[in-house]
């Protein structure tokens, strides 16, 4: 079951990546159609023994196919056709914009089964800077018809995430924090795809939060107790297809929501959940996110402070949206600066 006690607010004692390759490696020795397709980043995001495990003990079920990320998506829609399971990974930045059309012709439109894993989106890329730092990864994705969408927050959603996708056939985009996260869940938390995640009960605001910012929203809603203010917050891990029914039972029983994401406020979290708003369950609606900007070089933590994606942020978003609770009857005559 989920938790918010503070215990599971404190780093883990391993990294996503590093569960990343050992669930791909479990994976791979139950299942012979489960294939590692390469782009000549493995040591950078499986680890060099998981990498040496695969070349030396699974050469069939590992290809590195250099530096040639299209390429890569092109050999992955192969395997697809002839029955594997396919499991590409690169930077998000080149898994998103670099090969968007191979993902969407060679993957999507002709109903391919890949598994497309981006690492270091938003302000994780920290020191490789703008060029690697993906704010539009999920805006890119959302718009192309049959792909779902999964940021997982913690080790243990990783672990079931990429179990579960690999028993169900389809186009996946996954956004992989490399480094140690915050412990959200107990270990064998079991979720559902499409469904967000209640993790605090709240009746004020709801807070509705994906991967890296589940933690921050979990500390917002901690301070806002504090004040007499009780937050809901959501893990909404898999950002397409939204979990509507949540939006909109959040928006009649907390009357007001606030979208907190490691992306641009445009065409991510925030926008998804304002499109499930305009179908005429309104609620005022604060979105915590990146601005219309490019990324910047630093370490995270000042990268989070940089672009307003802090705990404090959301708390601070949370009254705003409390404080336009009952002084609006339609959508703001004033349209929201991005």
């Amino acid at each position: 079951m989920p938790t918010t006690d503070t215990r599971f607010l404190e780093p883990d004692s391993r990294t996503m990546s590093a569960t990343y390759g050992a669930t791909l490696i479990d994976l791979i020795q139950r299942n012979s159609k489960v294939v590692d397709v390469e782009s000549d980043l493995g040591r950078a995001i499986l680890g060099p023994e998981i990498l040496k495990t695969l070349k030396t003990d699974y050469p069939r079920q590992m290809v590195d196919c250099g530096i040639q990320e299209a390429n890569m998506i092109g050999v992955a829609a192969g395997l697809s056709a002839v029955g594997r399971i396919p499991f590409t990974h690169t930077f998000a930045a080149f898994a998103s914009r670099r090969i968007a059309d191979q993902v969407f012709v060679s993957g999507c439109y002709s109903r391919a089964n890949i598994r497309v894993v981006g690492t270091d989106p938003g302000v994780t890329a920290a020191f490789n800077g703008g060029t690697h730092m993906p704010f539009e990864d999920i805006g890119i994705f959302r718009s192309f018809p049959g792909m779902t969408i999964l940021d997982p927050s913690d080790n243990t959603m990783l672990a079931w995430l990429l179990e579960e996708v690999a028993n169900n056939p389809g186009m996946y985009y996954i956004r992989l924090f490399r480094k140690t996260p915050f412990r959200i869940y107990e270990a064998g938390t079991r979720f559902k795809l499409g469904r967000a995640v209640r993790l605090r009960e709240g009746s004020a605001v709801t807070i509705i939060a994906e991967g890296v910012m589940v933690a921050e929203a979990l500390r917002a809603a901690a301070r806002l107790t504090e004040e007499g203010i009780a937050a809901r917050v959501l893990d909404m891990f898999t950002i397409k297809p939204l979990d509507a029914e949540a939006v909109i039972q959040a928006a009649r029983e907390t009357g007001a929501l606030v979208t907190a994401e490691n992306h641009s406020r445009l065409g991510g979290l925030g926008s998804a959940v304002a499109e499930v708003l305009a179908t005429g369950v309104y609620a005022p609606l604060e979105m915590v996110g990146v601005r219309d900007r490019f990324g910047e070089v630093g370490p995270m933590d000042f990268l989070m402070k940089r672009f307003g994606l802090t705990a404090d942020d959301i708390a601070a978003a949370a009254k705003r949206a409390i404080a336009r609770k009952g002084h609006e009857s339609a959508a703001p005559k004033q349209a929201a600066r991005v």
